[in-house]
């Protein structure tokens, strides 16, 4: 509870993976890449409970024995590779009631830390905003790109001018690691970015996404260096 506002942590995991078969069950370092995200949610100073949603019997074992709940099993119409992914969230604030804010946490970015799912909840209640998500740096920016046209001629993306990188505006771009928001919002936007959102800036290193085998590799990298 943060500012007497009861929130639910929620973690979204179907079994179906195409560029990492399996990997929310998959053992790096010695335990499951689903464990990463839990072991860090039971560490947030405000999530009063923590549940589960997938369709897969081995991800809900693992995750219960990580001390994660597994109040439902989400319906398999829900768990297609098709399925929009604000659909299993929409059902699991549906299912387990009585929460005023909502913090998702996919199991796909295992770098992000306690203080980050905090700092992303502050965010929201303290600046009034409807929801906060997790955002890092674009590292090449817009203004510096091409496209090719036809006939092989660059043509700039953007005109503005700037004859220094660091005179250039701060470009941000979502990392996936937390999305916070107020649940009757929530519900209204079937979104969590929406008029009101906040960002919440993490750095590149805690923002790791895993997609193919090589994000793996930099997970078994980069984990020592973060979770010391």
């Amino acid at each position: 509870m943060y500012k007497g506002k009861k929130i639910l942590g929620l973690i979204p995991a179907r079994g179906g993976s195409k560029g990492v078969p399996r990997k929310n069950v998959l053992e790096v370092n010695g335990k499951p890449l689903i464990a990463w995200t839990i072991d860090e949610a039971k560490k947030s100073k405000y999530i009063d409970r923590l549940i589960l949603s997938s369709e897969d019997a081995e991800i809900i074992e693992t995750a219960k024995r990580y001390g994660c709940e597994s109040p439902f099993v989400r319906p398999a119409e829900l768990s297609r590779d098709e399925t929009p992914g604000i659909d299993p969230v929409l059902h699991a604030v549906s299912v387990v009631e009585g929460f005023d804010y909502l913090v998702l946490l996919q199991p796909t970015s295992p770098l992000r830390i306690a203080g980050d799912i905090d700092g992303c909840i502050e965010k929201c209640i303290d600046g009034g905003f409807d929801s906060c998500v997790s955002v890092k740096d674009i590292g090449d920016h817009p203004y510096l790109m091409f496209k090719l046209l036809e006939g092989g001629a660059l043509e700039k993306l953007h005109k503005e001018k700037a004859d220094r990188r660091q005179d250039l505006p701060d470009f941000y771009v979502l990392n996936g690691a937390v999305y916070v928001s107020r649940i009757e919002a929530l519900l209204g936007a079937k979104d969590f970015i929406m008029p009101n959102t906040a960002g919440y800036v993490m750095p590149e290193e805690r923002s790791l996404d895993i997609d193919t085998p090589h994000d793996i590799e930099l997970l078994k990298l980069y984990a020592g260096k973060i979770f010391k």
